[in-house]
């Protein structure tokens, strides 16, 4: 079976019924290794063909649907049609050309890549490797009216799909002869995965991944497209789950389980973009992580969305609901969690009196909910619009830092209703295997997968995709200066190498870990920013390249291509709870793209852990 982007489930409502009667056919006489996206905007003119089909045997076709009646077919010629309609005559242009326009633009794109192109020496050299082809589906006329009314003069046979060649009767083989017939290259060598991946990267700007610390994990697909030039050797795309999940989010309440680096934080950027640009409401975005909010509004700003997405923190969002309704806030006594419980709970109960209204949003997303109390997704929850009950939960239980709130509920218990509309992503593509196996290694138990059920939370079990780099480091520091020193020189070392120091991160335990480090940046000249105020977080990314040094807690949903942990030798701290500490350094560790260094002073269990996974 083919894999239709979105969904069929998610298509068929806007589709007429020739699209679906296509839709339904190419669903069973293709193959899985068949890839066909419907009525989706396509390469950097943002054209919308009605089907994108990729074979990685055959190429490229683009599809134009039509559902005409010969009857209303009035006239047809190489550039026009003629339609009666409701009303009257219109005129629209010839689906074939039209296919033909948006097939030869696709061309153009792909030809720019030199990775797509026959190489020097073939007779080819420089010409688009990728066969390519347009035709035309006739849903309603069949094959003998086609051609006893003589539409074979203006619209080639070869190149037209009528409706009995749709039937369910009709062999898979004899269907797919028909669509490559529309090609006027023979197939040729059969293209690789990467090329695939380089194909899907020209064709779909918004599903690139991006180096997130460099420029934004989603790009505007709006902008021009990249020169060859600066097209990267490494193609980094949503993989196929991945963008298919993300295009097919509908309404209602979804809950999605990740591991950390499955691209959970990237499905949100997508699906909020999406819904940003729907008329309607706004769109809320709520995480627990000020950093992580900080970033995400960076990103919303650059897409010029701010008037239609409000991206906060859990607790800033409760400020703000009850400066904006006039209801009496708590008084700040120098308890910081009471203050912030009784926040909350004026929210809760401004809610209850009608004070602060219900709905007020087309859509609500919450990032990193493992670490949300269920009291806090009870409120949220009244937060969505009715009319289309738009809900989306991310999260992974490994990474549930928060002990306090690590409370066992069900979901249908705060009201989030997902039965049926539950995803799994397993894998993790952010590490390196040699990272995540590290990781997994310090964690130990901690990730033992569970099914809980679709109800509850999860803990799932993080797979590797086989990505292989530079094993993690671990280095031994006579005392807390050399560790400091040794930091900082693996960073102006790095930075020589043309890493940038915005893909740069200490991550620590205690700012007493890392404030030597600061010192020893500041020396060489490296700049730096730090997390220890509410301003830090929110400026963290603003500026000029800088090392990010950031607690373990903050250090959740972002990514860096190098990550420094200094202070193992001191973890787990002294009387804590060695499995809360080994969540927090797994979190860490997992941030690392790339490069992990490790760094210590005294020996510890956490120092013990990783010394036997990279001696094994």
């Amino acid at each position: 079976m083919a894999v239709l982007i979105p969904s069929r489930s998610q298509c068929l409502p806007r589709m007429s019924r020739g699209e679906r009667r296509l839709a339904l056919c190419l669903e069973d006489k293709l193959e899985d290794d068949y890839y066909v996206w419907y009525d989706l905007p396509v390469g950097p003119k943002q054209r919308q063909p009605d089907f994108v089909i990729l074979h990685p045997n055959r190429g490229l076709l683009v599809l134009e649907v039509k559902d005409w009646a010969l009857d209303t077919l009035k006239s047809l010629d190489k550039f026009a049609a003629t339609l009666l309609t409701d009303r009257g005559l219109v005129t629209v242009a010839n689906p074939l050309a039209q296919a033909r326009v948006y097939a030869l633009e696709l061309a153009r794109v792909l030809e720019a890549d030199a990775a797509l192109c026959h190489p020097p020496g073939h007779a080819y050299a420089g010409k688009l490797a990728v066969p390519w082809g347009h035709g035309v589906v006739l849903a309603r006329i069949s094959r003998r009216q086609f051609l006893s009314h003589g539409l074979d003069e203006v619209l080639p046979s070869a190149l037209c799909i009528c409706q009995d060649d749709m039937q369910e009767n009709i062999e898979a083989e004899a269907f797919q002869q028909r669509l490559w017939a529309m090609f006027q290259q023979a197939a040729g060598r059969s293209l690789s995965l990467p090329q695939l991946d380089r194909i899907r990267w020209h064709l779909f700007p918004e599903i690139r991944v991006q180096a997130a610390m460099q420029t934004d994990i989603f790009s505007d697909p709006a902008a021009p497209d990249a020169l060859a030039e600066d097209i990267p050797d490494l193609v980094r795309v949503m993989d196929l789950q991945q963008e298919q999940l993300a295009r097919s989010l509908g309404d209602g309440h979804r809950v999605i389980h990740g591991v950390a680096g499955s691209g959970k934080t990237m499905i949100l950027g997508f699906r909020c973009l999406h819904l940003a640009r729907l008329p309607g409401k706004p769109v809320l975005v709520l995480c627990y992580n000020k950093t992580l909010a900080a970033r995400l509004q960076q990103i919303i700003l650059r897409q010029n969305l701010r008037a239609r997405v409000d991206i906060r923190n859990f607790h800033a969002w409760c400020a703000e609901m009850l400066r904006t309704y006039n209801v009496p806030s708590p008084r700040n006594g120098g308890d910081p969690d009471a203050y912030f419980a009784a926040q909350v709970q004026a929210v809760i109960d401004g809610v209850g009196h009608r004070a602060i209204p219900r709905g007020q949003y087309g859509a609500v997303l919450i990032d990193e909910g493992h670490d949300f109390a269920p009291e806090w997704l009870q409120l949220i929850v009244q937060m969505v619009d009715p009319a289309h009950n738009a809900l989306l939960l991310l999260c992974d239980d490994a990474q549930s830092i928060y002990a306090g709130r690590r409370r066992r509920f069900s979901f249908s218990s705060v009201g989030i209703e997902a039965r049926g509309r539950t995803t799994i992503l397993k894998l993790n593509y952010r590490n390196t295997q040699e990272i995540l196996n590290l990781a997994k290694a310090v964690a130990g138990h901690l990730l033992d997968a569970n099914d809980a059920g679709e109800d509850l939370p999860r803990m799932i079990g993080p797979e590797g995709v086989g990505r292989h780099g530079a094993p993690p480091q671990l280095i031994h520091c006579g005392s807390a200066l050399a560790e400091a020193e040794t930091v900082a020189a693996h960073i102006a070392d790095a930075q020589a190498e043309g890493v940038s120091l915005h893909q740069i991160a200490v991550i620590y335990r205690h700012w007493g870990q890392a404030s030597a480090i600061a010192d020893a940046l500041a020396r060489r000249g490296i700049a730096y920013r730090k997390t220890i105020s509410a301003s830090d977080k929110q400026q963290l990314f603003a500026g000029a390249a800088s090392v990010k040094l950031i607690t373990m807690h903050s250090s959740k949903g972002l990514e860096f291509e190098y990550v420094f942990i200094p202070g193992l030798g001191a973890m787990p701290d002294v009387g804590a709870n060695s499995s809360e500490e080994a969540r927090l350094l797994y979190v860490a560790m997992t941030r690392a793209t790339e490069h992990l260094v490790g760094t210590y002073v005294g020996r510890s269990a956490f120092v013990e852990k990783w010394a036997q996974c990279l001696s094994a």
